[in-house]
C-alpha cells in the first residue's frame, strides 16, 4: 500500500504535511509507503518562487500551526530552482521507495531547517553521495516534467496533492485562506486530517 503526493521542495505547506505524516505513520499498523513525486511550481508557474513571498508564508505557519519547524530557514539563501532537487528525488526513488523518501525528507529539512540552498551544486552533490547516488541525478530535468504533465493528468491543485486508497486530498493537514490585509490565515485541520489518514488504509 502507498500514498502519493505531488509536491515541491519549496513549498512551505508540503513541509508540514509530510512531517506529520510521517510522525502519524509511526504509529499505523500497516504504515503505508509514501511517494514523493514532482510538482513543479517554476513550470506550473511560469517563474521560480519569490523568496520574500516564502518568508511571509513560513512566518505566517510558524505563528499559527507549526512552530516547531522552519527553525533555520534563510531567506537569503532559498533556492533559485528546484529541478535539481526534484531530479534527484525523483532518481532515489528509482533506487528504491526508502531511499526516495530520504532523499525528499531531507532536502526539505536542509532548506527549512538548516537554511541550505537546495540549488547548490554541492548541496545536491552532498545529498547524492550520503544516499549513494550518482551526482548526475540532479540533471534529468525530463522527471519533473513527466510527474507534472501525470500530476495534471490526474487533477493535482497544487502543492502538496496527496492520493491514497480511499480518495485524494489537498493539503490535508492545514486550513489555508487569505485575509483582506493579504496575510495568509492558517489554522490545523485535525478533522480533515484525521479522515486523509484514515484514507490511507482504505
Amino acid at each position: 500500500m502507498q500514498v502519493e503526493v505531488f509536491a515541491d521542495v519549496w513549498c512551505p505547506f508540503t513541509h508540514v504535511g509530510l512531517r506529520r505524516f510521517v510522525e502519524l505513520r509511526g504509529r499505523m499498523a500497516a504504515p503505508p509507503v509514501l511517494v514523493v513525486r514532482s510538482w513543479p511550481l517554476e513550470l506550473v508557474n511560469g517563474a521560480p518562487m519569490d523568496p520574500a513571498f516564502i518568508a511571509e508564508e513560513v512566518e505566517d505557519i510558524r505563528a499559527s500551526v507549526a512552530p516547531d519547524l522552519f527553525a533555520g530557514f534563510d531567506v537569503e539563501r532559498f533556492p533559485t530552482t528546484t529541478l535539481g532537487a526534484l531530479a534527484l528525488t525523483g532518481r532515489a526513488y528509482e533506487r528504491s521507495p526508502a531511499t526516495g523518501e530520504a532523499v525528499a525528507l531531507e532536502l526539505r529539512d536542509r532548506l527549512f531547517e538548516r537554511g541550505e540552498d537546495i540549488s547548490d551544486g554541492d548541496v545536491l552533490a552532498a545529498v547524492a553521495a550520503a544516499h549513494d547516488l550518482p551526482a548526475a541525478a540532479t540533471d534529468d530535468h525530463d522527471i519533473p516534467g513527466r510527474d507534472w504533465r501525470e500530476g495534471r493528468a490526474r487533477g493535482v491543485i497544487g502543492s502538496p496533492h496527496f492520493f491514497t486508497p480511499g480518495g485524494d486530498w489537498f493539503c490535508p493537514a492545514l486550513d489555508v485562506s487569505r485575509a483582506a490585509d493579504g496575510h495568509l490565515r492558517i489554522t490545523a485541520d485535525p478533522e480533515g486530517f484525521d479522515a486523509f489518514v484514515r484514507s490511507c488504509s482504505t
